[in-house]
């Protein structure tokens, strides 16, 4: 049934094979002493065969137990709310509308000077504003770079350095955008499970051991878990990250101008590639698409091939719109006001689940996680019932599911909170 004499024929033959439907997701492939004996080829075309397979995603590689067809792309979760449900919608991780700022207000201050093929990628005011905010989190100095958002960042930041099928450090549950890249720019998530203080060390040191070539790292308000790293949980990160100077280190500090959080230094000084990125959905608003990233020379160098400003670059416009908005001072004031709103419902909540006899800890962010021992289907079947949407958590495990609910709170009102704490307590009676 396979055929062909060289590793990209027996790639292609097996490739047909899957497109027609002749292999089946989860049929395993013959083993590769067994396939190159009947093809009368090497060992390692086929080896080199089945790696491809595994790159491109159209195969798992499970070992001593084989070479498994996953298939062709199926759909995949995705963020955000949903326009045409009847429930109150608590699943779409958007930020709460009525804070972003009034960009309106900012048009006039903006550059109006077309900007050409050739001019410099980062608008100069906002260049300046970035290196003075990035100071608190780089380890040394660095270079300031503007990407369409932090999936963006990170994914630019990881094909620069890595090969594909390279193994790739992430929290466990994982935001669900950094999982579905992972999967089509054919990386492998390494998972590393996290708690309330951040990713656990142990499971990070075993997962570099096993050659990691980099970690994707959120220190505040972690999505969905909303956890962020402690001071001590940051100082063991950073002491295994020193013993591994080669592994790229991406921070995503997606929350830093909203965290209630305190920034805590992850990056090691011996390591020699790194990037903070830190995106500006949150605060401006989704459609506002940019994040600044701050890394070391020799990244940044790298990142700017691909935002050149030939070709690709991010607007001048949008850099110009976030540079004025956050370079004013009246908005700047208004940031403090929103971090406390997002710190207090996530407080709110937690009170309100208290009454009912349901003890958990606030996070930070835009959402709350409901951990839960079984699947969530049930549970959020239950409280649909009630008219509450919420994100089932099973799509936010890497390899596993992952149990839970998670819930944005960034619309609720205090009634609204009191409801939703009751009609927890009452599905989780049942």
């Amino acid at each position: 049934m396979i055929d062909g004499k060289t590793a990209n024929e027996i790639f292609d033959s097996i490739r047909q094979h899957v497109a027609t439907g002749t292999f089946m997701p989860g049929e395993t492939l013959p083993p590769v002493r067994e396939l190159a004996a009947a093809l009368n080829v090497n060992r390692n075309t086929v080896a080199a065969a089945y790696k491809r397979l595994v790159t491109s995603g159209l195969a798992i590689s499970q070992g001593r137990n084989g070479t498994v067809i996953k298939g062709l792309s199926s759909p995949v979760a995705l963020e955000g709310s949903n326009p045409d449900t009847p429930l109150t919608d608590l699943s779409g991780g958007n930020p709460a509308a009525h804070l972003l700022p009034d960009l309106s207000r900012y048009f006039a201050k903006i550059n109006k000077t077309p900007r050409l093929y050739g001019d410099a990628a980062v608008s100069p005011g906002l260049k300046t504003w970035a290196t003075q905010w990035m100071q608190d989190a780089i380890p040394c100095t660095g270079e300031i770079d503007i990407t369409s958002g932090a999936i963006d960042a990170i994914e630019r930041l990881l094909c620069a350095h890595l090969l594909p099928g390279d193994s790739v450090a992430v929290e466990d549950p994982c935001f669900l955008s950094s999982i579905n890249m992972l999967r089509y720019a054919g990386f492998s998530a390494s998972p590393v499970n996290v708690d309330s203080e951040g990713m656990q060390p142990e499971m990070l040191e075993l997962a570099l051991q096993k050659g990691a070539r980099a970690v994707i790292l959120t220190p505040r308000a972690h999505n969905p878990t909303g956890c962020s790293l402690s001071a001590v949980r940051a100082t063991e990160l950073q002491n295994i990250l020193a013993r591994y100077p080669q592994t790229l280190v991406i921070i995503d500090d997606h929350f830093a101008l909203l965290s209630a959080s305190r920034w805590h230094p992850v990056i090691a000084e011996q390591t020699h590639h790194w990037a903070v990125v830190r995106s500006m959905s949150k605060t401006l608003g989704p459609d506002l698409r940019l994040a600044i990233v701050a890394s070391d020379p020799a990244t940044s160098a790298k990142l700017r091939l691909r935002l050149n400003s030939g070709s690709q670059w991010v607007s001048h416009l949008l850099q110009d719109l976030a540079c004025a908005c956050l370079s004013d001072n009246e908005y700047q004031r208004t940031l403090t006001l929103t971090q406390q709103f997002y710190a207090s419902q996530q407080q709110k909540l937690v009170l309100a689940l208290k009454q009912h006899g349901i003890e958990l800890h606030a996070g930070d962010g835009l959402n709350f996680w409901l951990p839960l021992e079984t699947h969530s289907q049930p549970l959020a079947f239950a409280l649909a019932k009630f008219g509450w949407l919420v994100r089932e958590g099973e799509v936010f495990g890497v390899n596993a599911p992952s149990h839970g609910l998670r819930i944005t709170l960034s619309m609720l009102k205090d009634s609204d909170i009191n409801k939703l704490a009751a009609d927890i307590h009452q599905t989780l009676k049942r």
